[in-house]
């Protein structure tokens, strides 16, 4: 199903209605999952969603309490936050994916990685740590809004979410998120701090088994970078990054880091040797069907056992399996470079594959459009005959 034809974007997950947004391709593309900090909604993350989307299935939601969410039933706990994206996650069909957590939502994140593995493939978890503040602090925060009103709380949290330099008078970014912040429920703000308050992850942190990048703001004052740095040094194998330039939210005042940064890590979520071939026969039967691999099986001696194994682990379960271009993508890259090689019958092979990948058939048409011009007529013309012929027997219709 294509974003396209999602429904209205709200969606009940036992007591709560959450307010999501799905983009980018739906058919073979990694799954990534963004979950915004405390006082935000999913607004804060567009920057780095729209860079993420033509490779990425992206799915940003507003936590409960949050932007278009409701409260639901109270308390809301991290885990009762976790189940609602797990829930989510469920309905839509996604996972396993790659799980970005600001702030409350790292805290969301690695509690989700702890109640449902099944669901996270990678971890980055932004400007957070297992336990943030104290009892004190928050019921200090609490009380506040309770007299006073979330905005009574306004200029202190804008010192901590961003440095001097983006908290100018004649920055419209830095007075569009302090309305954002203002527009924020008090009571879901409250709840959301009760949440934190009473959370304490460290355990949980310690037995993350996924690739995890932890990431903060060099001025952060919410999560300093010692306090992520120890949440870093718990979690097996983690990769610490600092952002310069960014207080607690990086992905409002410096996306473009961020966003280096996870392209980076993502791409590097390649299986293990042990794991290549596994991985590659996963990919192979997605793109190519089970039918077709189960017939190459079938075909497989053990003179041209060696080559099978070698194109299942470095074609489909490294090249293909690579975060970083989406199924579509390395569809048509593929169907181009077949094309203009005069590869007859893996051309006719992959054309097949796009009831998999996503190419659709105006997207084969242009990608042999530019096979005409960069790698010669001849080649278009024969590629676009294999592509007809191919096109009529997956609809069922007499090759003429």
């Amino acid at each position: 199903m294509s974003t396209e034809e999602l429904p209205v974007p709200f969606i009940t997950i036992k007591d709560v209605t959450l307010h999501y947004k799905l983009s980018g391709p739906r058919k073979g593309a990694p799954v990534l999952v963004f979950s915004n900090s405390l006082g935000t909604d999913f607004r804060i993350w567009d920057a780095v969603a729209r860079a993420f989307a033509p490779s990425h299935t992206v799915l940003l939601y507003d936590k409960r309490g949050h932007g278009l969410s409701e409260l639901g039933t109270a308390p809301a706990t991290i885990a009762s936050h976790a189940a609602d994206l797990a829930g989510l996650m469920d309905a839509l069909g996604l996972g396993p994916a790659a799980i970005c957590g600001l702030s409350v939502g790292g805290m969301i994140a690695q509690a989700l990685a702890a109640a449902r593995p099944d669901l996270v493939r990678a971890l980055i978890l932004c400007d957070t740590a297992p336990k943030i503040g104290t009892p004190e602090s928050w019921n200090t925060r609490i009380a506040a809004i309770a007299q006073d009103g979330l905005s009574s709380l306004l200029d202190p949290v804008m010192e901590r979410w961003f440095t001097p330099a983006f908290r100018r008078a004649d920055n419209p970014d830095y007075a569009g998120y302090r309305m954002m912040f203002a527009r924020q429920s008090g009571e879901g703000y409250a709840a959301t701090c009760a949440a934190i308050r009473d959370a304490d992850l460290t355990e949980e942190a310690r037995r993350i088994a996924v690739a995890t990048l932890c990431v903060v703001g060099d001025q952060d004052g919410s999560t300093p970078p010692d306090l992520v740095a120890a949440m870093a040094a718990l979690i097996p194998g983690a990769r610490y990054e600092v952002i310069s330039g960014a207080g607690h939210i990086p992905c409002v005042e410096q996306p473009a880091a961020l966003i280096a940064l996870m392209r980076d890590f993502l791409a590097g979520l390649r299986p293990a040797a042990d794991d290549r071939y596994a991985q590659g026969m996963e990919t192979r039967r997605a793109v190519l069907g089970d039918a077709h691999v189960e017939r190459a099986n079938a075909q497989t001696t053990d003179f041209d056992r060696p080559f099978q194994q070698l194109i299942t682990e470095g074609a489909w379960g490294t090249v293909w399996s690579r975060d970083t271009l989406s199924r579509r993508d390395r569809s048509l890259l593929t169907l181009a470079l077949l094309a203009a090689l005069n590869q007859h019958d893996e051309f006719a092979m992959h054309i097949r594959a796009t009831a998999n990948t996503g190419a659709t058939r105006e997207d084969v048409r242009e990608m042999l459009l530019h096979v005409a011009i960069y790698a010669g007529v001849p080649a278009a013309n024969h590629a676009i005959k294999l592509a007809k012929k191919a096109y009529e027997q997956m609809d069922g219709v007499a090759a003429v």
